[in-house]
Formats: structure tokens, sequence, C-alpha cells
């Protein structure tokens, strides 16, 4: 049978789970048509005589553009079974469906997806139980030269791959897609398979592997044992994770330890300097924590790169300005993406923010075109002040433009701004996955 596995974006990264959804299939006698919508277009020849079409669902933007290309894949591929899976797959299910979907997976997906396809019952679990993680089949999608690169300060850049060593997360911060379909759960993959998959990627020309864990000390031991491993194979491998300000605190005396084996940076999910919106999201960290983490990993000397939710309904003028005084007071203005001065809260179907009543009160009726439940600031000024940012990084705009309109919108000349000192590396395309879908990318598709 002809099965076609379609990833629409995944952060300029190859995508890892149309890779390892591949070995499933062909664990099964059959080799997968892999296509990847960032760097190809989905051609007639890539769907004609399919009987079974996945797209992977993984953040927000790929389903916004999965809906985009639905229509499409049904008229080339009529008799096909058009299936979403993955993290996003599940909570818009109903929309989904009614766009063309025969079916929609979420969660630990391999075995269901695999039963959908062979016209096998489809597993009873709860999204979550146990599958086999295996090394993915990566021959069939475009080399890893031809997607986002690692850029370092001294404007050289690597060649970049893409592991995880787990999946789910052991925490339920309110705002995160993870939680909906783990509930806390999370599942770690065996030390080989990840080093099975590093290493066909190094042979590949990876110079740095990106992890994509949502939180890679949720299993410290486990974390530990790959780091010691992979440094052990390749010395000269550097890599990058994603960990809580909180797992940063709790594990320090870790951190030197990751350091040496090649950890050049950690992504973490900051969200705000208030502490107010960082308890209605449930983040587990305070303000000064998020100080304290700052000071921690300069001291131990592994880069670090915040990332934000700076407009929610909750946002302030005056707390978007304090947000950026911040940064400029920790030297972070030159280690954060524009992009992440920008991002507006999405609030997804399934969203734990929806036990909120506070919540509840402020959002419309879910739109199924944003994929979303829509809300509008009771001060005008802030989503006036989100879209002229918007406009302005869309458009090149730097931290300075957005320190500058910040100051303007509460009446201020903004002060001249010292040149950044603290520089992190930083991957070419600065995209995130609750962000919307630019123009661009639609156009593309």
């Amino acid at each position: 049978m002809k099965v076609v596995l379609v990833s629409p974006y995944d952060l300029g990264r190859q995508p890892f789970a149309v890779a390892h959804l591949a070995a499933h299939f062909h664990d099964h006698g059959i080799d997968a048509v892999c296509v990847d919508l960032a760097q190809q277009r989905l051609t007639p020849e890539h769907l004609v005589g399919a009987q079974f079409v996945g797209v992977h669902l993984g953040m927000h933007t790929a389903t916004r553009l999965a809906l985009t290309v639905a229509p499409r894949i049904r008229k080339e591929a009529p008799d096909a079974h058009l299936c979403a899976y993955g993290l996003y797959a599940p909570m818009n299910e109903a929309h989904l469906l009614a766009a063309g979907f025969d079916s929609a997976v979420g969660g630990e997906y391999e075995e269901a997806v695999l039963a959908l396809a062979l016209g096998q019952s489809v597993p009873e679990t709860n999204g979550v139980a146990r599958v086999a993680y295996k090394r993915p089949r990566r021959d069939g999608l475009p080399a890893l030269e031809k997607y986002a690169r690692l850029e370092m300060p001294d404007d050289t850049e690597r060649v970049v791959g893409f592991a995880q060593a787990s999946r789910g997360c052991k925490h339920t911060c309110r705002h995160c897609p993870i939680v909906p379909v783990y509930g806390g759960v999370f599942r770690v993959s065996s030390l080989n398979v990840v080093l099975d998959d590093i290493e066909q990627q190094v042979a590949a020309g990876a110079e740095h592997i990106s992890f994509g864990d949502p939180d890679f000390l949720n299993g410290p031991r486990h974390a530990l044992r790959i780091a010691e491993a992979l440094h052990e194979r390749w010395p000269q491998l550097t890599w990058d994770c994603v960990i809580k300000v909180e797992h940063l605190l709790a594990h320090r005396e870790h951190l030197p330890a990751l350091r040496d084996t090649g950890l050049l940076f950690v992504l973490t999910a900051v969200e705000s300097v208030e502490d107010d919106i960082l308890a209605i999201f449930d983040k587990g960290h305070t303000s000064a924590d998020f100080r304290r983490v700052v000071g921690l990993m300069r001291e131990v000397g592994i880069g670090l790169s915040p990332t934000f939710v700076p407009f929610s309904p909750w946002t302030t003028l005056s707390g978007y300005l304090r947000l950026l005084t911040t940064l400029v007071e920790l030297d972070l203005h030159g280690a954060v993406s524009p992009v992440q001065l920008v991002i507006r809260l999405l609030i997804p179907e399934g969203s734990w923010l929806m036990k909120l009543d506070d919540v509840r009160a402020r959002v419309g009726d879910f739109d199924g075109g944003l994929l979303g439940y829509p809300w509008k600031h009771e001060d005008p000024r802030v989503d006036a002040l989100q879209k002229q940012v918007c406009d302005a990084v869309g458009d090149g705009a730097g931290f300075s433009t957005v320190w500058q309109m910040a100051h303007a919108a509460v009446g201020r000349v903004a002060p001249p701004l010292t040149a950044a000192i603290y520089e992190v590396p930083s991957m070419s395309e600065p995209w995130y996955c609750c962000a919307e879908p630019t123009e661009s990318q639609l156009v593309r598709l």
C-alpha cells in the first residue's frame, strides 16, 4: 500500500515525527513517502494512488497550515484515509473532521496510526500508553543542511540535527498544549535509540543537536546518561535543550556536568516577569526565580535563551515596559529573539486555562478559524501595541524599535540603550510553536 506522511511545519527542523512514524511503517514492510511542506511542494505525484495520508500536527502553526492543505490532499487522493496525528490533533478533532480528515490521533500515536493505515482495530489507550521508540528513517526527507542553522555569536554557523529523549511532561502549566494530552505524564526513549538517531545525523553533517524534549530534566538521571554518552562518542558535538526555570534551580548541581558534555545554551519558558500572570499560568516559578537563574547560568557558563508570552489578557502597558526593562537590566536584550516580544496568548481547545472562571469570562466562543478561544484586551491600547510591535518585527525590526514603541505607548521618551554584551547562539529561523503562521508560510503552500 502507498502511505504518505506530511509535515506542514516543524520550526525549521527536519521533522522527527514524520521520520519516526516512517520507521514504524518500514518495520511493517511499507516505505512511506515523506513530504516536508516547509521545504517541498506537495505534488500530485506524491499523492497519486495513496491509500493513507498522515499529517503531523505538532504545533498550532502546523495545524493551521494542515487545514489549508487538506482540500488539496482530498482532491489528489480521494480514496485515502486522511489522518491527523500529533499533539494538536486530539484537541482540534472536531474541526479537523469537519475539514475532511477521517481521524485524529494524539499522544503516543504510532500504534494507533499504524492500525488505522492497516485497517486493524485501533488500540484502546488513553493516548499516552507506551510505544516502542525506533531509530527514525530520515533518508526520505531533505538534507539537514536545508534546514535552520545555529548562528554563533562569532557569526559562524553550524548544521543542526534534532533529537528527542522524551515526550510529554511531568508538569501541568495551564497554558501549555502538552497538558491536555499528556496530563502530567512523560515517556522516555532508550539511550541506544537516541544515540542511533544522533549517529545518523552526525553522518549526515550535523555539528549541533537540538533536543526537542518539552523539558530535558523531567528525568535528570536519564538526561545525564544521554549527555555523557553523546559527549563520549562525539566530543566535538554541541547541543541545546529546553529546561524549566524551576528545574534549573532544583537540579543546579547537574549543570556543570551538562556544560562539560557540550551543552551550549538552554531555552527556558519564562513567559512573564509578572508574578500574578505566572500564578495564572501555574508556571512553578517567580520573577525572582528567573533573575536567580540568569545569574546561575552565567556563573556556570551555559547560555540562557528565555522565551515569553508577553501579551495576554492580564498584560498592562506598564507591565510590557517592565518586561523590556528587565531584559535590559539583565543584559538579555541581545539574547531574546524579537519574535518573543510579540507573541499573543493562544488558548486552544482543551487548555487548562479554561478551568479558571476569570479566563472563561474574558474569552469568546471557540473560533474554528483561529483554532482557539478569541479574546480582546480590556484596554484597547494593549492590543494596538501588540499589533504595532508585531508588524514592526515582521518587517525586521529589533529590540531597540520595540523599546521605543513601548515607551511611546506610556507617553515616555525611551532612554538610550547600551550595547548588549551577553549573547547566546540562536537558530536562523526564530519561530515558536504558539505563534501564528506567517503570510509567507501560507503562500508557500
